[in-house]
């Protein structure tokens, strides 16, 4: 009866785990890779030492695998796995008759990654360019490049990175160009290398769009086979008559040409063309391009080819059925229709359905246009009603509320000003004008009222009668 109350407490939970039946605990062996043993006295003492019951238990196993980095000695020092065995742990079985021990192979794994790595750039990225470009001058621009190629993508990836830029040299980007541009062969090349960087390079065909059109009206040349904008029509009309077999391609082809589709559109809305009376149009022939391509789309109407056509119609949805509508064409009705007949019986996923409706939902509202029914007039209390929204709320004498809103506010407001005296007179610098017998200044005298000072008088004796006990 004593010994239960002499145990520590939870003892005696599992005393009849560990026991045989002679009522000795078996103690286990060692450390994996140690060779003593702790006799039957030892933990005894161990138990007088912390003057309870606790059975001794098997130490954890290892791991099967060793923690990479450089922490592999330390941790195998802390199982007692002696160091020159680090390619190898033995595991032991958990069966109740222990086989041989499983040997499990550590995998080593090494990182490339450092600390010292250099930054990040993207692929054909130049580091040197951006400072070479911003520091050199006119006649230096293009020294020490050895080819136009090197020079025109330099200036490409310097957009990519640097948008903004655009405005400040384009000029003299594009007079070096016609410095340097003088022949056919050199005028295809800078048409491609613009062409590639905007249909590969993601977010640059809206910038690219810009440098085509700001190219097409500042280039001098214009060789045999056609200016900048006539090559570079016919290069995007290459891609354009493959679009059935580039709709039913493989991912990567697809890829492509979504991406084609997206700056064309991008060319439809940035591209002027200046007509002969000298009016900007936009170019005919890339609105019926991109008309037969939404046609493509649809043909094959899996998820990646829907998907392009949503952005598509979002980018020029709506300047293309203005412009048809200017035509007497219906061909945005047709494109609602055959919309709403893909999310019919089209095998897409749910989530481009949904963005298909979306899509539809958004027309319906006229593209999210909203124009004003009546001309911007100046906000007034009579045409506002908001006008007095935000002014602040005064009290009169009698705790009554009024704001500008009020008709009498004007009487009530210089009512409230004579009474509280807000205003003293003051120079602009701040210098007081007020004299010494000025009513606001006599009113504040630095001497308390009787009544007030007697009752601080007490205030302090009672403070310092509390502190002293």
């Amino acid at each position: 009866m004593s010994e239960s109350f002499d145990r520590a407490p939870g003892a005696g939970r599992g005393r009849g785990k560990g026991r045989g039946r002679g009522g000795a605990v078996p103690v286990s062996g060692a450390r994996l890779g140690g060779t003593g043993s702790h006799s039957l006295g030892s933990a005894e003492e161990q138990q007088h030492q912390t003057g309870g019951f606790f059975p001794q238990q098997e130490p954890l196993r290892p791991p099967k695998t060793a923690p990479l980095g450089t922490g592999i000695a330390e941790q195998l020092q802390q199982t007692g796995i002696p160091s020159g065995s680090q390619d190898k742990v033995s595991v032991p079985d958990s069966r109740p008759e222990m086989a041989e021990p499983q040997v499990a192979v550590v995998p080593v794994v090494t990182s490339k990654l450092s600390v010292k790595a250099p930054e990040f750039y993207p692929s054909g990225y130049s580091q040197s360019f951006n400072q070479n470009f911003a520091d050199s001058s006119f006649e230096d621009r293009y020294e020490g490049y050895l080819t136009l190629a090197e020079y025109v993508q330099d200036f490409l990836n310097h957009l990519t990175e640097q948008p903004g830029c655009f405005e400040t040299e384009i000029e003299l980007f594009a007079e070096t160009l016609n410095s340097w541009v003088t022949a056919d062969e050199a005028l295809q090349d800078l048409v491609e290398l613009i062409y590639q960087q905007a249909t590969s390079v993601p977010n640059f065909s809206y910038m690219g769009a810009r440098l085509c059109n700001y190219l097409s009206h500042h280039l001098t040349i214009s060789p045999q086979s056609g200016n900048f904008r006539q090559l570079l029509l016919q290069r995007c009309r290459t891609e354009y008559e493959n679009r059935d077999e580039a709709t039913k391609g493989d991912e990567s082809t697809q890829k492509q040409f979504h991406a084609f589709v997206l700056f064309l559109a991008e060319l439809y809305l940035n591209l002027e063309i200046k007509g002969t009376k000298g009016q900007v149009t936009r170019a005919e022939i890339l609105q019926e391009g991109l008309r037969e391509l939404l046609n493509a789309l649809f043909s094959n109407p899996v998820d990646g080819n829907l998907i392009c056509a949503v952005r598509l119609l979002k980018l020029a949805g709506s300047v293309l059925e203005d412009a048809w509508k200017e035509k007497g064409k219906n061909d945005m009705e047709e494109v609602i229709q055959r919309i709403e007949n893909v999310v019919l019986d089209a095998n897409c996923s749910r989530d481009v359905k949904h963005m298909l409706l979306k899509l539809v939902e958004l027309r319906s509202s006229n593209w999210g246009r909203v124009y004003g029914t009546s001309p911007y007039t100046e906000a007034t209390p009579e045409n506002d009603p908001n006008y007095f929204m935000n002014e602040p709320t005064f009290y009169t004498s009698d705790g009554v509320p009024f704001t500008a809103a009020d008709p009498d506010y004007q009487e009530k407001y210089q009512e409230l000003l004579e009474r509280e005296d807000f205003f003293p007179d003051y120079e602009e610098n701040g210098t007081d004008l007020s004299g010494p017998g000025d009513p606001y200044f006599d009113d504040i005298d630095d001497e308390m009222d009787p009544e007030i000072e007697e009752a601080y008088e007490k205030f302090c004796l009672e403070s310092e009668h509390k502190r002293k006990q």
